[in-house]
């Protein structure tokens, strides 16, 4: 028989909020707006993943009359407890699926054509490792 987990609940994470800020300041990310990122921790959540991101897709943008905006969920059970270079890849990782035009949508792990999103990933650590 399964083990039943409680609700998940989800708090503002100004602390991640802060990193997210930091890291695009530090690793020149151009194409991010901080102020349209957010950040939450989420707790009890049955995942596998250390952290999620969420696009508003451009429905729900034109529906509520928004601009593009993600949410970057980190998974406390298995984010708090990491090193802090541990936390910036994880952040770097999901802050790497924002598409260049900051659309709301998400850029997979795999596409075909030019612009792999693993090397991509992999310049933005190699510049956050040169910045500190």
């Amino acid at each position: 028989m399964k083990k039943k987990r409680g609700k998940i609940n989800w708090e503002n994470a100004v602390d991640i909020q802060k990193r997210i800020n930091f890291l695009v300041k530090k690793v020149p990310i151009d194409w991010v707006s901080p102020k349209n990122i957010y950040a939450f921790r989420s707790v009890n959540a049955n995942t596998r993943a250390y952290a999620r991101i969420w696009g508003l897709g451009r429905i729900w943008q034109q529906a509520l009359d928004l601009k593009p905006s993600y949410l970057i969920e980190v998974i406390s059970e298995k984010f708090d407890h990491l090193s802090q270079e541990q936390k910036d890849e994880i952040l770097l990782h999901e802050i790497a699926h924002i598409p260049k035009n900051f659309s709301g949508s998400l850029m997979p792990h795999k596409r075909r054509g030019k612009g792999n999103f693993h090397d991509k990933l992999k310049q933005m650590i190699i510049q956050y490792k040169k910045s500190i």
